[in-house]
């Protein structure tokens, strides 16, 4: 697995829905870009200034919500993974 650095954490997307709310369905390249997904793995926290480590707040497989273009995709074991910071990362869903 991979194992993500300082304050990065590793994101499985979650797909989105395919249809519309009027229950047309959506091509694929109209589908707008996934902003949830589940945390499998996360950094050992970020490090300030004066280097002191703060932990992160959020941890493995907590649903998260993420901004709309954050992180980089990256393909590892024929799955598909989101990199990304954790400032990228706007709410845990519960």
């Amino acid at each position: 697995m991979l194992k993500p650095l300082g304050d990065r954490v590793i994101i499985e997307t979650q797909d989105e829905e395919e249809k519309s709310v009027g229950g047309i369905l959506l091509a694929s390249n109209a589908k707008e870009k996934p902003q949830t997904g589940k945390i499998v793995a996360v950094g050992d926290g970020r490090l300030l200034d004066n280097g002191q480590k703060v932990a992160l707040n959020v941890k493995v497989d907590d649903v998260v919500m993420f901004d709309k273009f954050a992180g980089t995709e990256v393909n590892y074991d024929e799955k598909t993974y989101l990199v990304l910071h954790e400032k990228d990362i706007v709410a845990i869903v519960e």
